[in-house]
């Protein structure tokens, strides 16, 4: 089904839906696009589901979409939205059942020389030690007191017990650890599902990729964030496997009850949502910090089996080779924020659904050693064409909430790739390009095929000239790892890693945030 509906030009950038084209709209809707990319994001009629967010009670400012945008559940992926932090409501929907999917891109000093022959032994043994596929396990075992921990504290968990530094701390999003987290609101489903796959990669689009920094457009920005070019990278996408989806499996039959019986008039039940300050919104934002957690516990551990395998083939030391993080984005998530509203800070929840934070120079969430460049915005493309490094910039603070796109974007669906495209073919162009693939199944390549996705370069063309971010440089993939089958490995116990440093359990609660109020609203859904 394609959208029909208006779609007004604002700039060459912008589309608007105005607030009148749908009932129960309570704003607008921007769709960041350029003109050519209009046809494709018509056909899903992804553009309703950007209308239909605008009906969410509390909303502030415009329902958006960035130009990666395609039909999901409830929200477009790619939809980006604000509510009021007091009188507001969230909805998971706005989230998606991968809790905290997100990207972390890690800097190596090494060259294609230094690698000499080794690539393929590097993939190979990544392969080996970084499980990946539909129900894979990880190949470390923990038992319900430590998934506790892990969802109460995140990366500073799997840090202190030897996944790690405490400097990949500083340059993960949250420092990997939603401090609002209550394990208490996470159900026994969801702790029984994430307990045998921490430390794993999952099926899908997740995968684990080698790059080679092939351009840099800011000599400046990209020596801050450690990145020269021909220099390997390696790229981590993933989540919080079935943990975050059974969290927003259970939320979502208890909100659409809610909606129900209070009569709460939505146009897709897709959007079911709850008002901040109700138990069930209340319970249901804290469960989401854990499974945000449990993802950043997740990378980080992946994190630790990337330096291994590093270490294994070539011989030498993660802290020699310089494998340190750049950063850590995370791309399905709600954040608390404070943002500039018609002139004056007003704190807000911010709903990214495929969607990255890309917050301008000098606010204080940017690690303080990217504070002056902006934040670093990681952007994959399709397996054959690698990632984009960006820096934020003043106009995503200024139009979006300090938020950019996520990646390409699908432009096919899995069913249709999988029935249209050939495995064999996929793979021999990836093999013409040099680049070294591993992979689970036939269907996993034809449904991650680059056909299957938007192209990146137009993506992040429209990204940088609306002023949401600036390029920063170009990764190029050399070796790609995507999704296997079922569980195939047996655990092995957690071996501390000799370089770790435990890291400092001091609170950094955000102020502003222990300060609302989540109990005692009154909420309309007029």
């Amino acid at each position: 089904m394609a959208y029909e509906g208006q779609l007004r030009r604002i700039d060459d950038n912008r589309w608007e839906i105005p607030k009148d084209e749908s009932k129960g709209m309570r704003t607008n809707a921007v769709i960041f696009a350029s003109e050519a990319m209009l046809s494709q994001i018509r056909a899903d009629n992804a553009p309703m589901q950007a209308a239909n967010v605008a009906c969410i009670p509390g909303i502030v400012g415009s329902s958006m979409a960035m130009p990666d945008i395609h039909w999901g559940y409830g929200f477009p992926i790619g939809g980006v939205a604000a509510v009021d932090a007091d009188s507001g409501c969230i909805s998971p929907g706005g989230i998606g059942f991968d809790i905290n999917c997100g990207v972390r891109l890690i800097k190596t000093d090494l060259t294609l020389d230094d690698i000499g022959g080794l690539k393929q032994a590097l993939v190979d043994e990544l392969y080996k030690n970084v499980p990946s596929g539909l129900g894979s396990k990880g190949l470390t075992q923990v038992g319900y007191k430590e998934l506790d921990d892990i969802l109460a504290n995140g990366s500073e968990w799997a840090v202190e017990n030897g996944y790690g530094w405490e400097r990949d701390l500083e340059v993960t999003e949250e420092r990997g650890h939603m401090m609002d987290a209550d394990i208490s609101a996470v159900s026994d489903k969801a702790r029984k599902r994430g307990l045998p796959q921490l430390g794993s990669l999952g099926s899908g689009n997740h995968f684990l990729e080698l790059d080679l920094v092939e351009n840099v457009f800011d000599e400046a920005t990209a020596k801050a964030y450690g990145l020269k070019e021909g220099t390997i990278t390696i790229t981590v996408h993933c989540g919080s496997r079935g943990c975050g989806h059974q969290i927003a499996t259970d939320y979502l039959q208890e909100m659409e009850r809610y909606i129900r019986t209070n009569s709460i008039p939505l146009p897709d039940r897709q959007l079911a949502c709850a008002p901040l300050d109700s138990d069930l919104g209340d319970r249901y934002y804290r469960a989401m910090c854990c499974g945000a957690n449990y993802a950043w516990a997740n990378r980080q551990m992946i994190t630790h089996w990337c330096r291994e395998s590093f270490e294994k083939v070539l011989g030498d030391s993660a802290e020699s080779m310089g494998m340190d993080v750049v950063y850590d984005v995370a791309h399905n998530i709600a954040k608390k924020e404070r943002h500039d509203i018609d002139r004056h800070y007003e704190d807000v929840l911010v709903h990214r659904k495929g969607a990255t934070r890309a917050f301008a120079p000098g606010r204080s969430e940017i690690a303080m050693k990217y504070r002056d460049f902006g934040q670093p915005v990681i952007i994959p493309g399709d397996m054959s064409v690698g990632t984009y490094v960006l820096a934020g910039r003043r106009g995503s603070m200024e139009q979006t909430f300090g938020s950019s796109c996520h990646g390409a974007g699908r432009q096919m669906s899995r069913k249709a790739a999988i029935g249209s495209l050939s495995a064999d073919q996929v793979k021999r162009e990836m093999a013409e390009k040099d680049i070294y693939l591993r992979n689970g199944s036939e269907e996993g390549v034809c449904e991650e095929a680059p056909q299957a996705y938007k192209d990146v370069d137009e993506v992040i063309r429209v990204v940088c000239d609306a002023g949401l971010t600036a390029k920063v440089a170009k990764l190029t993939p050399i070796g790609v790892i995507k999704g296997r089958g079922p569980s195939w490995r047996p655990w092995r116990r957690p071996r501390a890693c000799p370089w770790a440093t435990p890291p400092s359990r001091t609170s950094r609660r955000c102020p502003w945030t222990a300060a609302i109020s989540l109990s005692g609203r009154s909420w309309s859904a007029a």
